[in-house]
């Protein structure tokens, strides 16, 4: 077994490999950028090693320079995690060149695999079943789009050399082809610097479910059961589970059996994962294509640990190190049912936007030790640490275990429910809609099934302006009422010797004004007015911080974090924000933005659908921006005329910069 290995990755995963590592007494190394300096995952490690600037291409994406660190601290072998380097038949070569491990495939696997199109005519040699499309070398755009045309619509266009949702989509009619496929290869060509796409037959209602595999150096290779990742949002896994549901035995014995035909066929060693799209069918009958396989270890691994009972991680270091599997096939099985959530740094109200800033307050709920966990949290940052617009937007992944569907999916609401983030938006409160969905708990499961529910998922408010008002008045008083307070006239908050004071709270509540009203009782109790319901207010804090409200009939428990202004709501039913407005302040305040256009978030500036003089619409698509290893189009927000473009194509711009300006 190793003494030491370099992790060549950042974040959880790095955090993830090293906790392992470190259960194995095997020292490690980690590597790390600019915006790195200070991370989690530097300090989860015994050494580190400075790459360089906080862009991937100027740091983890630096092979030469990993090298040079492995051999510089003595590492034996690499663990790429997976991102950045994972799938890199060149760095993997160049491993074995300069005599370190890779853990992971044989280059000769990374790159039979690698490419999507020639992956899938090696699959139809292997007899695995494939989804029809066009999947050969030439690129010429009209071509593709003959190809496209003779498929039929919708058709999904996808990053031969890609994954992850990056380089993909799905286009519905002829006419938008050819700027969705122009969209495709700039960001097949910034996430792989390869711009070689591939068509393929949309399936409706499609599952995507995929295989975990593993191959030895001995000739073994063995499947460890199914997840299911159909919950997704622009072609990305928000949720995962395994077992899937509704997966018979039979046919979990043939997907199984296709993905070692798979893995065997390019000889694969390590973890591994072949992902098919699932056709369904009416009366409950599936059909299984195979899409792609991922040589790597994926990001939703914990489930299938969470049901097997095993630590993946160390499958790979005992197979990197010659080890033979620990288990063979007829000993792998299933224990109960795992769900993980992807918490990320985005807006699901504005079409998941990545979101950027500081995590002022990150709380998280108790986890234990990750195999066989009914709670594991896996991150890789803290409390007062910053999200930047240079890598991905996951902050965590939340995973549960129960011993039925239905156990774990309350033992998920319930830990999400725990989650508290102040700093940064995120999609925590949609997760907690998802699963509470009607397809979800009913397990109706397909790629859809965000768009399906929409009405429900999007724009939602749990808790409501009366609560939101009396959470913020309470957390405010607090500090006003002192436990113990004999002399009257030291108190602030607005104590009067006789009779009944109204005290006015003014607010800006989902982008629109509202005020409170507080009545201080002659008896010394308090009676709240907001958002149309009126009652008496009482309000207590436990010595935890939490504050136990009484208003409108019900009692709540509540967290409460106050933030430039804003009382950051967390209730066990959902979570909300409410900023205090001072009116004296935006009394005179009545200019509004006009024309301006802004950067929603940091990022590049990759082109521009329109022209100063040019007249546009409400939604027409203005310009397009890179920001976390994906692109986002800004729509105008209204009619209008351009009149100055502020930017060129490829500058980098700031959340807040000005891109264009429109006139009335």
């Amino acid at each position: 077994m190793f003494k030491k290995i370099l992790i060549a990755n950042r974040g959880e995963i790095a955090c993830r490999v090293a906790a392992t590592a470190r259960r194995m007494a095997i020292r490690t190394v980690a590597v790390y950028s600019d915006a790195d300096a200070h991370a989690n995952h530097v300090r989860a490690c015994d050494e580190s090693v400075y790459l360089g600037g906080s862009a991937p291409k100027d740091s983890y994406l630096r092979w030469e320079k990993i090298l040079e660190a492995a051999k510089a601290t003595g590492a034996e072998a690499i663990h790429p995690g997976y991102g950045f380097l994972s799938e890199n038949e060149e760095f993997a070569q160049a491993c074995a060149d300069a005599g370190l491990v890779f853990i992971g495939p044989p280059p000769s696997a990374i790159k039979a695999m690698g490419l999507k199109a020639e992956s899938k005519q090696l699959m139809e040699k292997a007899g695995v079943p494939l989804v029809p499309g066009y999947h050969g070398s030439e690129q010429d755009p009209a071509l593709l789009q003959r190809e496209a045309d003779r498929i039929g619509y919708p058709v999904l266009i996808k990053a031969s050399a890609g994954g992850g949702g990056k380089g993909m989509r799905a286009v519905d009619k002829s006419e938008d082809f050819a700027a969705a496929l122009a969209s495709c290869q700039r960001e097949a060509i910034n996430s792989f610097g390869d711009d070689a796409v591939l068509i393929e037959k949309y399936v409706q209602r499609p599952r995507h479910i995929e295989i975990q595999v593993f191959g030895d150096t001995h000739g073994d290779c063995v499947y460890l059961f199914e997840r299911d990742c159909s919950v997704q949002r622009r072609h990305q896994k928000v949720l995962e589970e395994a077992p899937a549901p509704g997966m018979t035995e039979a046919m979990r014995a043939e997907m199984g059996a296709a993905a070692v035909a798979a893995a065997k066929a390019v000889n694969y060693v390590g973890a591994g994962t072949v992902e098919f799209i699932v056709e369904q069918r009416d009366g409950g009958a599936m059909n299984f294509f195979f899409m792609e396989m991922n040589t790597r270890l994926q990001v939703e691994h914990p489930v299938t640990e969470a049901i097997t009972g095993l630590d993946l991680v160390e499958w790979q270091l005992r197979v990197a190190s010659g080890e033979p599997l620990p288990l063979k096939q007829e000993q792998l099985q299933i224990h109960g049912h795992a769900i993980e959530a992807r918490i990320c740094a985005e807006n699901p109200d504005n079409n998941f936007l990545p979101a950027t800033g500081t995590l002022h307050v990150y709380r998280k709920p108790q986890a234990t030790a990750f195999q066989r966990s009914r709670v594991r949290i896996d991150d890789g940052v803290r409390e007062g640490g910053e999200i930047s617009p240079f890598y991905d937007s996951m902050i965590a992944k939340l995973i549960v275990h129960g011993s039925t569907r239905a156990e774990a999916l309350a033992r998920l609401d319930a830990a999400l429910a725990q989650v508290h983030i102040v700093g940064v938006a995120t999609n925590v409160q949609f997760l907690r809609g998802i699963i509470a969905t009607d397809s979800f708990a009913n397990a109706n499961l397909d790629t859809a099934l965000i768009e399906r529910e929409r009405a429900v998922l999007f724009d939602r408010e749990p808790l409501g302006l009366p609560l939101a008002a009396a959470a913020a008045i309470a957390r405010q008083c607090i500090t006003e009422w002192p436990a113990a307070m004999p002399e009257p006239f030291a108190r602030r908050d607005g104590f009067r010797a006789l009779g009944e004071y109204k005290r006015r709270f003014d607010y800006e509540f989902r982008g629109e004004p509202a005020s409170a009203t507080l009545t201080y009782k002659r008896d010394g109790s308090f009676w709240l007015e907001a958002g149309g319901v009126s009652g008496a207010l009482v309000v207590g804090q436990f010595p935890s911080g939490e504050f136990e409200v009484e208003f409108n009939g019900g009692r709540h428990t509540l967290n409460v974090y106050e933030r430039d202004g804003s009382s950051h709501v967390f209730a066990a039913q959902g979570a909300t924000k409410i900023l205090a407005v001072d009116r004296l302040a935006h009394a005179g305040d009545t200019q509004a933005e006009g024309g301006r256009l802004t950067a929603p978030m940091p990022g590049k500036v990759v082109s521009f659908a329109v022209k100063a003089g040019d007249k546009v619409s409400k939604g027409q698509p203005l310009a397009v921006m890179e920001a976390m290893k994906m692109e986002h189009t800004i729509a105008a927000p209204a009619d209008g005329t351009v009149e100055e473009l502020m930017f060129a194509p490829g500058d980098q711009v700031a959340e807040g910069n000005e891109l264009l300006r429109i006139s009335a």
